[in-house]
């Protein structure tokens, strides 16, 4: 339109040319929306209700939402009216205290550890609600409804025949935002105190009422106790939120009710009262280092909270829209399952901008504890390498954690491996070191193959792995073959010849010698027909994992999985595929911890992922329904789910907002739909390998700024509008 208004108004063309380039301008739109898929609402279509099933959870950049508390699945709390547990996370520290640690040389785990207080988000208490009517106290009523999506949490409430509606939200300013409605006129009274923990030992907060701007400012501060280094003592220093403001605002006066009140331990606890009807009230919750700037988010979020409510929505359908392959198939509960899981991934991203968070990046778990995991790193990288703007969904999965081996923070062995940590923040790292950042390399390949970007791969490389890896080759799951090709591949592409004959002559690589280290470990320790068997007996599904590597032969592949995998006497099929120890370890090792992880996420990525990279589709394509239908759909519920684990009973374990299940996704992409593409070998190939009792399955892959169509059915992949050459490859099961 601007342009057809620009050339009408110069007349710089006749009205013919006008015609036809109109018609030009409507094949251009056309074509871009037969490319790019349909507008869906996947906010409403994953919207699924969680009462007395699973706490509530939000998360905006550094501000996330707990509502109610389930210790581990198991009901402590329920949500109720207000603002329960929102809390600011900006990776500052590992748990509840700010200590440094007194840890001499690279192993020092800087300012910020904290072996304790992960969940320090239970202890809160910021706006709990009680309803009032007829002089009638409803003490923190639960809701006969919750409802989750991305973007939102709806609850309602009946309450003596009166219905009251919660939106709660975080927005965009980061400020978490609870709209309450109510059928009939009612009171609503909310209480709450300022931050002070189970680990606490003093509270040095302060409190007042700002009149100008309506809200209950609280400078935040107290002593904890705190254990920065593994094996050492604990102390007591600086509370997480030491120096930072909260502010509590409302769209009614709270002046008139308020009252504040200093308790034993001087903490501050504060109560007021307002009146809600069908018209509404919002009250709201921010809390950042500088003073105004929290008065401020807390005060726009009353002030715009239907506007920036829409603009949550509108983001979210945005990323789940544009960001991520579209997928549809002929069973739903596997839709639903891909993008529940797709929207925790895309939730769980963090933007800091300081000290050590410098990157935006994905995290794991909010049960558990904030941040990124080293090992979780190794197939969340490679579910970034999927998303559309991979600049700011992917990269900072890699690089973030080059800040560690940039700043001499890792463990060097003897015999010159050194590791880094298994998770980190703005200044700090756990001090619990593994070798795991080698199949990083891989992950920043796949990066390069999606984006073509060698000045990604110069980042990745200069400082971090060609420092961390420069004395010894870290393996993970037999890999270290592939990495090193990598690597050399690397140094060849960013102008450093020198290091690629350093990288190929680490290890021998000639075939021979490839094959012996395989061949060596089959069947080692006496177990039979099973790869790299521990000495105790302990047969977990890490055998498994070296299937991923191109070099496990094939024929040891179909003989494991046919006598391991498949078996469900001594095997690894449970109630369902896979358990995370074999059913005949399982009668020998007991203890709580080994029947607590009775099925974990990333067994099932790694195990399930090696029987596709061996091109054994049909048990591979079997084994993965089985897994994902039984572990990340709830049959009772009929909704999506993502734990952290099962018990071996199949009681639900662990955080129930996994990303740990974030391989699941590769599952889809890579195994079913068989994906694989390389911009700088311009190909998109695809092995196909979708479930038999599925109809069809169609995905969109976003490539170079278009959308390729890919539809699958039982006899044939028909692609559409591919940038890149299409290369088919058949099944050889």
């Amino acid at each position: 339109m601007n342009a057809l208004y620009f050339v009408k108004k110069n007349k710089l063309i006749n009205s013919m040319h006008m015609f036809t380039l109109f018609l030009i301008l409507v094949f251009i739109i056309n074509l871009e929306a037969k490319e790019k898929p349909p507008f869906t609402d996947y906010c409403k279509k994953i919207e699924h209700e969680i009462q007395d099933r699973k706490h509530g959870f939000m998360a905006g950049n550094v501000t996330y939402y707990i509502g109610g508390f389930h210790a581990s699945w198991r009901l402590i709390e329920h949500e109720t009216i207000g603002l329960t547990h929102p809390f600011h996370h900006d990776l500052r520290s590992r748990g509840v205290g700010l200590l440094n640690s007194e840890i001499k040389g690279t192993e020092n785990t800087g300012t910020g550890n904290d072996y304790q207080g992960w969940e320090f988000y239970k202890d809160t208490k910021v706006l709990y609600g009680s309803v009032i009517i007829n002089k009638k106290r409803h003490t923190n009523p639960k809701p006969v409804s919750m409802l989750w999506r991305p973007d939102k949490i709806i609850c309602i409430y009946d309450i003596d025949g009166i219905t009251i509606k919660e939106e709660k939200f975080i927005a965009p300013n980061d400020a978490a935002v609870s709209i309450i409605t109510a059928s009939r006129p009612i009171t609503i009274e909310f209480e709450g105190h300022s931050f002070f923990h189970r680990n606490s030992v003093s509270s040095s907060s302060s409190i007042q009422f700002d009149s100008k701007n309506n809200s209950i400012v609280i400078k935040e501060g107290g002593k904890v106790r705190s254990k920065p280094d593994p094996h050492g003592k604990i102390r007591i220093g600086p509370c997480v939120y030491s120096g930072m403001t909260t502010v509590l605002s409302c769209s009614k006066d709270i002046k008139p009710t308020l009252v504040t009140a200093l308790d034993k331990n001087k903490v501050h606890e504060y109560k007021f009262s307002i009146p809600c009807h069908t018209k509404g009230i919002a009250v709201s919750w921010a809390m950042h280092d500088n003073r105004n700037k929290a008065i401020s988010m807390a005060r726009d979020a009353i002030i715009k909270d239907q506007k920036f409510l829409a603009e949550k929505t509108n983001h979210m359908n945005k990323l789940l829209n544009e960001e991520i392959p579209w997928f549809r198939c002929s069973d739903k509960r596997f839709v639903d399952i891909y993008y529940y899981l797709w929207s925790l991934y895309l939730m769980y991203y963090i933007e800091v901008g300081k000290g050590w968070e410098m990157e935006p990046h994905t995290q794991t778990a909010v049960n558990n504890f904030l941040g990124m995991h080293r090992y979780d790193a190794t197939f969340q990288i490679k579910v970034g390498a999927w998303t559309n703007d991979k600049k700011h969904f992917a990269y900072g999965n890699v690089l973030t954690w080059k800040h560690l081996t940039k700043n001499n923070r890792y463990r060097e062995l003897k015999d010159g491996l050194r590791m880094i940590s298994d998770n980190k923040g703005i200044s700090w790292h756990s001090g619990a070191y593994g070798g795991e950042t080698c199949e990083h390399v891989l992950g920043a390949w796949q990066i390069y193959e999606h984006t073509g970007d060698i000045e990604f791969l110069r980042s990745c490389y200069l400082d971090h792995f060609d420092k961390l890896f420069k004395k010894k080759l870290p393996s993970f799951a037999m890999n270290l073959f592939e990495v090193a090709e990598k690597l050399e591949r690397i140094s060849l592409l960013i102008g450093k010849p020198e290091d690629a004959k350093y990288w190929k002559d680490i290890i021998r690589r000639d075939k021979n010698h490839i094959r012996s280290m395989f061949d060596q470990r089959w069947e080692s320790n006496g177990i039979s027909n099973y790869f790299a068997g521990p000495k105790n007996g302990m047969i977990m599904t890490n055998g498994f994992w070296a299937m991923r590597s191109p070099y496990f032969p094939r024929k040891y592949a179909k003989e494991m999985v046919n006598n391991w995998a498949l078996n469900k006497d001594k095997g690894f099929w449970g109630d369902f595929f896979p358990l995370a120890m074999s059913k005949q370890s399982m009668e020998k090792f007991k203890t709580p911890v080994d029947h607590s992880f009775g099925y974990t996420p990333d067994t099932a990525y790694f195990t399930l992922d090696g029987m596709f990279k061996q091109q054994l589709y049909e048990t591979a394509t079997n084994l993965t329904v089985n897994h994902i239908i039984n572990y990340n759909y709830h049959s009772e519920w009929k909704i999506p789910i993502a734990p952290e684990a099962y018990r071996r009973d199949l009681k639900l374990f662990g955080d129930q907002y996994s990303n740990f299940n974030a391989g699941k996704i590769l599952l889809y992409l890579e195994g079913f739909a068989g994906l694989d593409y390389s911009i700088p070998d311009n190909n998109l190939t695809i092995s196909p390998s979708f479930p038999d009792e599925w109809e069809w399955m169609e995905l969109r892959l976003p490539i170079k700024n278009s959308w390729t169509r890919i539809r699958y059915n039982h006899d044939e992949v028909v692609v559409e509008n591919s940038p890149l050459k299409v290369i088919k490859k058949q099944r050889i099961d």
